[in-house]
Parts: structure tokens; sequence; C-alpha cells
């Protein structure tokens, strides 16, 4: 089975008064790459959340933005006094030095941001821990389901690719066959006119005899190919992430079609190799998506 490497989900998740607001994307990449935004105050909840989605994929760059609504929570507004006495003196002098007779108003004091936190009262560890992982949960799920739809496409456009490539290895194996008798009758001809000659050189001899048989024989390729399409379709039944397998499949049947194009020396089996070698390109491309 194959899983694409795409997904997004949003969900809302409210328990008790309080809603989770959980969004994950997830790309295509190499290895499993997590990146979170939580609330300044939920920062130690980032564990749990990298430790599900491993527990659920293994490659893929996700982006896990969360964000807490909590309306029972009540916020004190704390002030520094010192930093406020400072800037009232210092907002004193500046009006005495220009001579501003207009007094300093409270709200221009507090005007300073800097003057006053917000405190929040301490979090239910539990009771978030658990509001995260369903809400989490329920996000992993959706975005599972919608990298198994999109590699059920993926799946069908590769096999279709394969059954291409399987259709034109079949035509190669036999037009090698077919080329038999004519390499044979090219190979007499070069004997008789080495023959013409008042030497002979005998290791000449052996050594294009040698060089046409190995031309000739493009079998064990073609076997090798046969197997690795087999493989192919076994690892599609496999429940685990077969990206990695595939594509080390396509490097190695590209390497099996490009020792046949080195061997043939026809322009027929040449134009056929050209386009196996395209389909094996589209599949690699393909599986750059595929977890």
């Amino acid at each position: 089975m194959l899983k694409s490497m795409t997904g997004f989900a949003r969900v809302d998740y409210q328990k008790d008064g309080v809603k989770a607001t959980i969004e994950v994307k997830c790309l295509n990449g190499k290895q499993l790459d997590i990146n979170t935004r939580l609330p300044r105050n939920m920062q130690n909840f980032d564990i749990l959340v990298r430790d599900m989605i491993k527990s659920k994929f293994s490659r893929g760059t996700f982006s896990v933005n969360l964000n807490i609504e909590n309306n029972q929570i009540d916020k004190i507004l704390a002030f520094n006094t010192e930093k406020v006495k400072a800037v009232y003196e210092s907002l004193n002098n500046i009006r005495t030095a220009l001579k501003i007779k207009e007094p300093v108003k409270l709200e221009q004091v507090l005007s300073y941001q800097e003057l006053i936190s917000e405190q929040e009262e301490e979090i239910d560890e539990r009771f978030y821990a658990n509001l995260i992982k369903q809400g989490m949960n329920k996000a992993l799920v959706t975005i599972d389901q919608m990298r198994i739809n999109e590699g059920k496409n993926i799946e069908k456009d590769i096999a279709n690719r394969i059954k291409k490539i399987q259709q034109i290895v079949d035509k190669i194996r036999a037009k090698g066959l077919e080329r038999i008798p004519t390499e044979r009758e090219k190979y007499r001809q070069k004997i008789a006119q080495m023959f013409e000659g008042d030497e002979i050189d005998e290791q000449r001899i052996y050594l294009e005899m040698v060089i046409l048989a190995d031309k000739l024989d493009i079998s064990e390729e073609c076997v090798r190919l046969d197997s690795h399409i087999k493989y192919f379709y076994k690892t599609l039944k496999e429940n685990e992430s077969a990206g990695r397998k595939i594509n080390f499949l396509m490097q190695e049947m590209n390497r099996e079609i490009n020792t046949i194009g080195s061997k043939v020396n026809d322009a027929e089996l040449s134009q056929m190799v050209v386009m196996v070698k395209e389909e094996i390109e589209r599949i690699r491309e393909q599986i750059q998506n595929i977890e």
C-alpha cells in the first residue's frame, strides 16, 4: 500500500468550556521533520505532540499549530509599582522642563505596556494533555486518510507505468532473439573478410566472438527486470511504507535497462530502451510523494 506524504487537517475540540484548535499540515520530506507552534504556557506538551506524529508516520514535513481558548481562566493584571513611579517622575520632569501646565495623567503612564504583565492561573496538566491528545488524534486520523486516498491514485498511475514497462521488456526480449541470426551473419562476413588476407589474427577472432556473444545476450538483464517488477507488485501489498523500497527498485531497473542500451546496436531496440527509461523516470518523480 502506498501513502502520499501530503495532507491537511483542522480540528476544533472542546471540553468543559476549553477549546483546542489544531491545524496540521504535511508536505514531502526525505525524513520525518516536525515543527510545532504552541502557546507559551503549553510548551511542555511539545514532546506529546511530536510523539503522537512519530507513532503514526515515518516520513514527511509536519507543521502543527495549536491554539487554546479558555474563558474560565481569569487573567490578573500585575503592575510593576517601581516602574510606574519612575515613569511618572520622568514624565513630570519633562513637563516641568518644557513648562507644560497640564499635569501628568494616569492613562499616559499606563500607555507603557512594559509596566503591565498578564498572569494566568496554573493549568491542569492532565486535563490539557487529554484535550490535546483527543484533538491531535482526530487531526492525524484525517491526515492519514488523505494520504491513503492520494496514495491510491499514485499507486494506480505507477502500476500502469510498470505494466507498460513489462510490455516493452517483453518486446525487447523477443526482438533480441530475432536479431541473433542477423548478427550471426554479420559476424560470418567479418570472418570471411579476415580470411581474405595473408595472415589470420586468431586473437582478434577470439575477441570478436566474445564481444558478439556478450552483445547478443540480453537475457540476464531481462530476467532481472522481470524479477524487479514482480517484487514491485509484492511491495504494493505490504502494509508498511513502500517509498524507499520502490525508489531502490527503480534504481536497479534503470541500471539493467542502461546495460541493455549499451549492448544493443539496433535503432528499434534503442528506442524501446529510451521508452523504458522515460517511464522509470516518471515513476521516480511520483515516488518523491510517497511515504
